[in-house]
């Protein structure tokens, strides 16, 4: 697995259940921990946050394997360790992780001033 790859997981819910559903690998952890800082999708698109999360389809970039539109959930973050992935569906664009890195980066150095 690799940085952009949209994976298979074990995520936790709103009420702390875990359920198998699909994360975007956004950075992976320095090398000893075997880890990767990754964000849920949903297809509960209601929740989207204008100008934070993103909107995809099976359409977009590689991701084929995508059941239906969802919601890059950038306020859903987990670290999720390489042997945690079930299974790969696809990748984002570089571009598209470069924007959602440099979204969530900005976020935290506002909360951080």
């Amino acid at each position: 697995m690799k940085e952009r790859d949209v994976i298979v997981v074990y995520l936790k819910d709103a009420e702390g259940q875990l359920k198998l559903r699909p994360a975007v690998c956004l950075q992976q952890l320095p090398h000893n921990y075997h880890a990767f800082i990754a964000c849920g999708l949903t297809t509960r698109l209601q929740y989207c946050v204008a100008g934070f999360d993103e909107i995809v389809t099976p359409q977009d970039d590689n991701l084929r394997q995508l059941r239906e539109t969802s919601l890059i959930r950038l306020g859903f973050l987990s670290q999720i360790q390489i042997g945690e992935i079930v299974g790969y569906i696809g990748s984002i664009s570089e571009e598209r992780h470069k924007r959602l890195l440099k979204k969530l980066s900005e976020y935290l150095k506002e909360m951080g001033e």
